[in-house]
């Protein structure tokens, strides 16, 4: 019996774990998205055993957090070997294990935290309704819906964010992520636990029902709601694009794709200078209105730039403004900013990075884990973060900026939108992770170009740049790991989805009716 039994908690312990590494299938690039809609099921039912402890639930469910976060984020072990920057060969292996696996668990804890949560009010809940069926599924599925948004909102405004389950329809799933102009990624995560809970409840009811055309109706419930939502988005997708009465703003991309491992050395810093330059004065022959380049493109002091650069001289030669990559100061410290360079050679302007790259620009809990781990920037200063509220304005007008890391957070953009934001300008540094890492966060830019509806080019170090219009189609996208310039179109836009005027009114919305259930289920049961 012993032997039986730990047989049987070994499969339902794979049975949790698998779920989660087929929901990790669905993320950019392996793009199996489809699978997101019943990867969550597996788990539901489990959790839904009302013989289990909390104990098993909370094992349960973060056993399927590490299947899916763990492999989603498997890129970041892409940092090592980190031998180019005097880390030892080890000790390299060792940070890079240790950011994935911390972050892993990290992202494991919120799909713990809504197992505790959701089987402890449902069990309590469960004692009262237990011949009340449909009212039960509804019950259910509003609960599990409404402790997953409140807990992706939370980790959302953290430090350690990135792996929504909204970010498994991105880019391929664009008519479902349409929905992000209802309220934002949110709304896209509200859909896949809605329905991968109602398949899980109506695998429950239907084991107890007996007639086929119950178990029938029971199961066109997700079925129909599945559908339902991809027609509504599929409204959203076919709403023309109309182009406000404004020319539009011909950009030109630098991807100079010089590898990390040179691009603070001499060999990268001169490449650097030679290949953003020629890039440069290619896409002014082109007739650009301006020239986008990534995070840090000329890793250098904005001040040594303007005093000493090649890139510096052809600006003032084609007199063609730029968005150029580079270092700022700010006090003794240093920020990664991008400048506007007009086509006199002066500084119009410059934002810089607000959200930090956790292990990689700062340390989370740095004075616990900075004992264990190191910095892991190659410099020797401080990188200061910039302030929240910046507003970059062009001579084209407003634009909605982030800088690498920042694409993962969807309320950085719909503030910006919200101030008059017309366009998107991202510039990233790619080139410490795996190939993985491009394509998601090609996914999470394809993300906010939807919600806020806004068309975005994005320029990066190694891949993938991009210009994507604001329906989330990549109307055109670099190769990785090469060397490209590229011209294309994006238009200014002033129009407010409904996510960018009232942001995330869907949690709060889910969170007072689930409330109000519980009270009507309290009173009248």
């Amino acid at each position: 019996m012993v032997k039986k039994f730990n047989l049987l908690n070994s499969a339902t312990k794979l049975w949790a774990l698998g779920g989660g590494i087929l929901m990790g299938l669905a993320p950019a690039p392996i793009n199996a998205w489809y699978t997101a809609w019943f990867a969550l099921t597996p788990l539901w039912l489990l959790i839904r055993n009302r013989q289990r402890s909390f104990k098993e639930i909370f094992l349960l469910a973060f056993l399927w957090g590490i299947g899916y976060h763990g492999l989603a984020l498997f890129w970041l072990t892409g940092i090592h070997p980190m031998t180019w920057m005097g880390v030892p060969w080890l000790a390299s292996l060792f940070i890079a294990l240790f950011c994935w696996i911390f972050v892993t668990l990290w992202g494991a804890a919120l799909v713990s935290s809504w197992a505790i949560l959701f089987a402890y009010i449902n069990q309590k809940i469960n004692i009262k309704t237990d011949t009340i069926f449909f009212t039960r599924i509804l019950f259910n599925v509003l609960l599990g819906v409404t402790l997953w948004c409140c807990l992706e909102t939370l980790w959302s405004h953290g430090a350690l964010w990135w792996s929504s389950l909204s970010y498994t329809q991105s880019p391929n799933n664009l008519i479902i992520l349409q929905l992000g102009k209802i309220s934002g990624f949110i709304t896209v995560t509200a859909s896949l636990v809605a329905i991968n809970g109602l398949l899980a409840e109506a695998i429950l009811l239907g084991n107890r029902l007996s007639q086929i055309s119950e178990k029938i109706t029971v199961l066109a419930l997700p079925i129909s709601l599945f559908i339902y939502l991809h027609l509504v988005g599929f409204y959203f997708y076919n709403i023309p694009i109309e182009k406000d009465n404004l020319e539009g703003i011909k950009v030109g991309i630098i991807q100079g794709n010089i590898p990390n491992e040179i691009k603070l050395y001499p060999q990268g810093l001169s490449q650097a200078i030679e290949g953003y330059t020629n890039g440069y004065r290619r896409l002014t022959q082109q007739g650009v209105d301006i020239v986008l380049t990534p995070e840090t493109a000329l890793p250098f002091y904005w001040q040594s730039i303007i005093d000493n650069s090649s890139f510096y001289e052809a600006v003032l030669q084609e007199k063609v403004p730029a968005w150029l990559g580079a270092f700022g100061t700010d006090g003794k410290s240093f920020t990664n900013s991008l400048f506007t360079l007009t086509g006199d050679g002066k500084t119009l302007n410059r934002y810089d990075k607000y959200k930090l790259v956790p292990f990689g620009e700062y340390i989370p809990f740095e004075s616990i884990l900075g004992t264990i781990i190191n910095r892991l920037s190659p410099l020797d200063t401080h990188l200061a973060a910039g302030k929240s509220q910046q507003i970059f304005d062009t001579i084209f007008g407003r634009a909605i900026v982030g800088i690498c890391y920042e694409s993962a957070f969807a309320q950085h953009f719909r503030r910006q939108a919200k101030a008059g934001g017309q366009f998107i300008i991202t510039a990233s540094n790619n080139d410490h992770y795996s190939d993985t890492m491009p394509a998601q966060h090609h996914a999470q830019d394809v993300m906010r170009a939807i919600e806020s509806d806004r068309w975005a080019a994005r320029a990066t170090n190694t891949g993938y740049s991009a210009i994507v219009d604001p329906r989330g189609n990549t109307i055109w996208i670099s190769d990785i790991n090469k060397y490209e310039i590229y011209a294309g179109t994006i238009h200014q836009r002033n129009s407010q989805t409904l996510y960018v005027k009232w942001g995330n009114w869907l949690t709060p919305i889910l969170l007072f009716l689930s409330i109000f259930f519980v009270v009507i289920i309290f009173i009248k049961y």
